[in-house]
């Protein structure tokens, strides 16, 4: 959404049609859970040990860990809660979410090599929402989350 947050303080801005149209709806939530978890700008990369995936780590059979060796799963834990209270609290029941990411990745997850490789797998946020029964999509599927709201609002 064009904000600061990524690890390397970077952002990330999409040009999509149906994101802008929202946001000028007043429609969008912008939120990042690792921000929201007490994780600074920037900070270490992180990924999920051994590529486990978001349910490992919210069941605690998986660890969130950043390049420098920390183990960042609380952070993580605390971010994901926290996107859930303000989607429960918003009424949110789809959510569009930064691909790849240890915390928002919806189909495919960094492996825990911190070698560039992805897998399959979603992240810890996704997973907790999508338990939670909020509809999550990738920012690269967005038109397919426009069509899933339509259905919801028909």
């Amino acid at each position: 959404m064009g904000r600061r947050v990524r690890y390397d303080g970077g952002a990330k801005t999409s040009s999509d049609a149906w994101l802008a149209g929202w946001r000028k709806e007043g429609r969008l939530v912008p939120f990042c859970p690792e921000v929201e978890g007490g994780l600074p700008i920037p900070r270490p990369a992180a990924e999920i040990e051994g590529g486990a995936g978001g349910a490992a780590v919210l069941s605690g059979a998986a660890r969130v860990l950043a390049t420098d060796g920390s183990d960042v799963t609380a952070e993580f834990l605390a971010g994901a809660r926290s996107a859930l209270a303000v989607a429960q609290a918003a009424g949110i029941r789809v959510a569009v979410l930064k691909e790849g990411s240890p915390s928002c990745g919806v189909l495919s997850i960094y492996d825990g090599t911190f070698r560039g490789h992805r897998t399959p797998g979603q992240g810890v946020t996704t997973a907790l929402l999508e338990m939670n029964g909020i509809r999550v999509f990738s920012e690269e599927h967005v038109a397919e989350a426009a069509e899933y709201l339509r259905t919801l609002e028909t």
